[in-house]
């Protein structure tokens, strides 16, 4: 079973996309929202944080693991 994300693009219209063209449609400003299942909410992409954008970590950096000073 392929996994889908559930969008509303800005003309209204609903669709499903791949999890990978989903970060096309967020950067082409195609889309009004669209469905986290993890959360069962509608998120959208101009007010709610998604995939990096739009909010500031500031705890420590975990990709580079723990290195000795």
């Amino acid at each position: 079973m392929k996994r889908t994300v559930y969008v509303q693009y800005q003309n209204l219209n609903y669709d499903y996309v791949g999890p990978w063209f989903l970060d096309r449609l967020i950067a082409e400003k195609s889309l009004k929202q669209f469905y986290r299942l993890s959360e069962q909410r509608w998120v959208d992409v101009y007010h709610d944080p998604i995939r990096g954008i739009g909010g500031k970590y500031f705890g420590p950096n975990r990709r580079q693991g723990n290195k000795a000073n």
